[in-house]
């Protein structure tokens, strides 16, 4: 009889190690899925961040983008300025735009079970939010 009672605690002692170890690998699991999300939504970030820099550089580039001529005309000794308008940036809703739809590709393909679905659906709810948040900037500029 004690034979069998140490049996059985071996037995309930290997099969509750083994439970423990699926445990573990479950939570294990679990966590660099966990960080894998994490990763992606970083590097979503830093994407944007990217190009944010980007357009703010070309914006700058572009309203440094005056030319004055000067030009003499020897014939008559008289002087003529030509002066180039510099060109205007981007405008409100195009920038909502680009913005509402990266951001929203990125919260659909986080969010999302389906990553590409998720982030084309985000991606145009985003750009239409965008759009529209950027009208509403410019006509309130143009007043």
């Amino acid at each position: 009889m004690k034979t069998l009672y140490i049996i059985l605690i071996a037995i309930s002692i290997v099969s509750c190690q083994n439970q423990s170890n699926a445990d573990m690998k479950k939570a294990k699991q679990a966590s660099i899925d966990s960080m894998k999300v994490e990763i992606e939504k970083q590097r979503v970030m830093d994407s944007m961040k990217t190009e944010m820099a980007k357009i703010k550089e070309e914006q700058r580039v572009e309203s440094q983008k005056v030319v004055v001529v000067h030009q003499r005309d020897n014939a008559t000794g008289t002087a003529t300025t030509t002066t180039t308008t510099k060109k205007k940036g981007w405008s409100s809703t195009a920038k909502g735009a680009v913005i509402g739809a990266g951001v929203g590709a990125a919260t659909g393909a986080i969010i999302s079970k389906k990553k590409g679905e998720g982030a084309i659906i985000g991606g145009l709810a985003g750009a239409g939010v965008g759009a529209g948040t950027g009208a509403i900037i410019d006509s309130k500029n143009k007043e």
